[in-house]
């Protein structure tokens, strides 16, 4: 059940992590604040497809 995902920051639109996370227990997407090197602070990144 577990899939690969991308994470990108809201901010400036770049994909910067790629993770993996379990379905069943997060079926909805991820929201977690990360450190985006383009924008050079902590930012919330969004799962993407």
């Amino acid at each position: 059940m577990r899939v690969k995902i991308v994470m990108a920051c809201t901010e400036c639109k770049q994909r910067n992590y790629n993770t993996m996370k379990n379905k069943k227990n997060d079926p909805d997407r991820i929201e977690l604040k990360k450190y985006c090197k383009f924008c050079r602070r902590h930012t919330v990144h969004k799962e993407t497809k």
